[in-house]
């Protein structure tokens, strides 16, 4: 395989080259261990909470609301911070807190005293503290590389928590199996401290830094500001069809494995690292991009992953599951990264917070409603129809996107100004200001 040289003279294959960069490396490395740690959590909470309510798809569905409820009303909030303020103390605090919030659930479930109430409580906290250091964590990524490693470093990040998500589960079910919630809780809890200490041990002076953006600029200014760019407003409104719909497989996946396919805790963590395999697959498949993608790509590939995810509902038996359950988790990450990318390299560096807490917000903000009908659907329908109605509704959305492109194209997103007057210059070039 070729091998390009980083900025720093080592030499690195194009897959990994963003790996070059030791504020990066340090990073991935604190942030493979942590998402490790919540993968373990989610699956042991999902199989608490089913537990505690005798397989209560509905109890399942409040859970996952309120753990995204706090994205709707506070994500934007957060991108604003991450643009006036120090992203890497913002990290630093948010994982702190989490790390708290996690060994309090875990010292109750340790204890046996563990109610529903307890979960509920603790997946809005977790919620709360995420609202602000998802789009933190997000445009970090291009402070820790700079513009021109955004794409593979954005896709690295998304193979580290595939990577994660393909061991978190895995492991946990066998935990849960041999001795309970309990123990995975407390991994959970200490995976926090990864992050913490690599966060620390990052080097400021090497950050490729924007300038903040002012007191005076605020959630409103970067609303107006993606207003004024339709390339943005058409992904984002994909985006809104997919993540309501189509990306509820905290929901999805155990209801099921439990309910259709009997699988118990093992066999569960094994069909949800089916599906992370696929999405470290894609992850790894989208490292090779180099620019911005196009809007083709990005309504291409949610018209797959809606294919796909029909197509998983009627999984006859756990190994066709599996099977499909890689592809539409490949399919998944292919979109998400083709969305990312085509939103943060067309977003000016002093908006790009606020653009991605807005990315954040649609993605995961409407998670809480999506549970919500989906989780309804499936107490009358069976667990099969969150699957069919999120999978057919995001591959009509992709398909109309592709219908509907306009035959003309508007203007290019360098000519393009933003409210406030600056240019949104490509980011390659605008990025790059210290």
């Amino acid at each position: 395989m070729k091998k390009t040289r980083t900025p720093t003279g080592e030499r690195r294959t194009p897959t990994f080259r963003s790996l070059g960069v030791r504020n990066f490396r340090l990073f991935a490395a604190g942030q493979l261990v942590s998402v490790a740690g919540t993968w373990m959590m989610v699956v042991s909470q999902d199989w608490l909470v089913l537990e505690l309510t005798g397989d209560s798809a509905t109890a399942l569905g409040t859970l996952t609301a309120l753990q995204f409820t706090p994205m709707l009303l506070l994500t934007l909030y957060g991108g604003r911070l991450a643009d006036r303020y120090d992203k890497r103390l913002l990290l630093t605090l948010a994982n702190v807190v989490s790390g708290a919030l996690a060994l309090a659930l875990a010292v109750l479930v340790l204890a046996g005293a563990v109610q529903l109430w307890h979960l509920y409580l603790f997946a809005l906290g977790l919620g709360t503290v995420n609202a602000f250091e998802v789009p933190a964590r997000m445009a970090f990524v291009g402070e820790l590389v700079g513009p021109e490693l955004l794409p593979n470093a954005s896709a690295l990040s998304a193979a580290y928590f595939n990577t994660a998500r393909v061991a978190g589960p895995a492991l946990a079910g066998l935990l849960i199996s041999a001795a309970g919630t309990g123990p995975v809780m407390v991994l959970n809890a200490a995976s926090y401290l990864a992050t913490v200490t690599a966060l620390r041990m990052i080097r400021p002076r090497e950050l490729i830094r924007a300038e903040p953006a002012g007191r005076a600029s605020g959630v409103r200014d970067g609303l107006r500001y993606v207003r004024t760019r339709p390339d943005l407003v058409a992904v984002l409104g994909l985006l809104a069809v997919v993540g309501l719909l189509g990306f509820n497989f905290q929901l999805t996946l155990p209801l099921l494995a439990k309910t259709v396919l009997e699988a118990d805790a093992t066999a569960f963590g094994l069909l949800t690292t089916a599906f992370a395999a696929g999405s470290l697959l894609a992850a790894f498949a989208s490292t090779a991009r180099r620019g911005r993608p196009t809007a083709r790509t990005v309504a291409g590939s949610a018209l797959a992953f809606g294919v796909a995810e029909t197509a998983a509902g009627w999984s006859p038996d756990r190994p066709t599951a599996a099977v499909l359950l890689a592809l539409t988790g490949f399919a998944s990450i292919y979109f998400a990264q083709a969305a990312n990318h085509r939103v943060q390299l067309g977003s000016a560096p002093h908006y790009r917070g606020r653009v991605l807490a807005l990315y954040t917000l649609i993605l995961q903000g409407l998670t809480p409603l999506g549970a919500l009908l989906v989780g309804w659907l499936s107490a009358r329908h069976g667990a099969r129809a969150g699957l069919w109605v999120g999978g057919t509704a995001s591959a009509v959305a992709g398909l109309a996107v592709l219908l509907g492109r306009p035959r003309r194209r508007g203007r290019p997103a360098e000519a393009v100004r933003s409210p406030a007057g600056p240019s949104t210059a490509a980011p390659s070039q605008a990025a790059g200001r210290p």
